[in-house]
């Protein structure tokens, strides 16, 4: 007479395979979690970093003369604006507690990113070209952590206008 039913060994090969689906789905989630994450962070610092650097670009490429070209101190910019005002973009608090990019009159970047490193270099203009400025700044998100955390750097040239 033959009895109905699963052995214990039957029931341990069922439960092995299901643990072993289970492991692969909660690692698959928690991966596509952690690129979801990255990718937000990613997006937030480079918006805080491309609304920075489209102001100083827009000023410095309107500005009527710079300063000091070269400039001895790298982390900022003096010049005069289009109406001849003197004002500045300038790092502030790099290697401190809250770093990031100001200009002279307002904080361009957010809390929400922190600047790791924000050069202001200037090349003095010739007889055939208008005088260069390199602005190169990295910074990363403080609201992320470990792999999520996303580091952007970025670098742009601009030119004073020739009037």
């Amino acid at each position: 007479m033959m009895e109905k039913g699963m052995s214990l060994l039957e029931i341990l090969v069922v439960i092995t395979i299901f643990a072993v689906l289970g492991i692969i789905v909660t690692r698959s989630v928690a991966l596509s979690i952690g690129g979801s994450r990255k990718s937000e962070s990613l997006v937030r610092v480079r918006e805080n970093l491309n609304y920075s650097l489209a102001i100083i670009e827009r000023q410095i490429r309107n500005a009527n003369s710079v300063s000091q070209c070269p400039n001895a101190d790298t982390t900022r910019i003096d010049y005069k604006d289009q109406d001849g005002n003197s004002t500045f973009f300038s790092c502030v608090n790099l290697g401190g507690s809250d770093p990031y990019v100001a200009s002279g009159s307002a904080r361009l970047t957010s809390d929400a990113i922190q600047i790791t490193s924000c050069t202001f270099t200037c090349v003095a203009a010739t007889s055939t070209n208008p005088a260069l400025i390199t602005v190169s700044v990295a910074a990363k998100d403080t609201s992320a952590t470990g792999l999520q955390n996303a580091t952007v750097s970025t670098t742009t040239q601009i030119y004073l206008r020739n009037y």
